[in-house]
């Protein structure tokens, strides 16, 4: 039996709507926080735990709960959410850092190591003035992008890549073929300043 018009045109509606919702939803990357438990004694997070801070003494790590989780030898937090599937985009803002790693990284990486030491991670390091792919300890010199304010990063589980986003051009400036062996979390590394970063955003058409 036909369904009245008007009913037809409203499932019609409905139907794009919801279609309209999910496309939305696989657009929009991860929400997360910094996980307080993995991060170094230097380190102290802020703003809801969506920042974290720089301190040249840091917090007495006697004072700290013992937790096998937190980074022992290196300034390094990791991300509350781990990834392992989709397209993802977060934004990290720079206030007064000059020397900083952001990427992501194996959820059981070592807290023993840093990021883009060790096969676990992949990152883009500034240190210098300069941006440079950091992949088991070994360097590579990315152009075309100077001193950030605000920088993405664009990870794509399935087609195995991180990509490093030019926030003021809505463009990829460099990419980075990975080998993901399991779940990756976003994954910071400080020496200076803070870092501020901006999860749940959508994954720009120009990406």
């Amino acid at each position: 039996m036909a369904l009245p018009f008007a009913r037809s045109l409203s499932l019609y509606r409905w139907g794009a709507k919801q279609l309209g919702v999910a496309a939305a939803e696989t657009r929009r990357g991860i929400s997360f926080k910094l996980e307080e438990k993995t991060a170094h004694s230097s380190l102290a997070l802020f703003k809801g735990d969506t920042g974290v801070k720089y301190g040249m003494v840091g917090l007495e790590p006697t004072k700290l709960a013992p937790n096998v989780e937190r980074f022992r030898e290196w300034a390094v937090v990791l991300a509350d959410t781990a990834v392992s599937s989709g397209r993802h985009y977060w934004e990290v803002t720079v206030k007064r850092s000059q020397q900083f790693r952001i990427g992501v990284a194996d959820v059981d990486m070592s807290r023993d190591s840093c990021i883009g030491v060790d096969d676990r991670s992949w990152v883009f390091t500034y240190t210098q003035r300069k941006w440079h792919t950091m992949l088991v300890n070994e360097k590579a010199p990315i152009e075309g992008i100077g001193q950030p304010e605000k920088v993405g990063l664009l990870l794509e589980y399935e087609a195995q890549k991180l990509s490093l986003v030019d926030v003021s051009r809505v463009a990829v400036v460099y990419t980075i073929k990975t080998d993901f062996r399991g779940p990756v979390v976003p994954a910071f590394a400080l020496w200076d300043g803070e870092l501020l970063t901006h999860s749940g955003l959508e994954v720009s058409e120009g990406l």
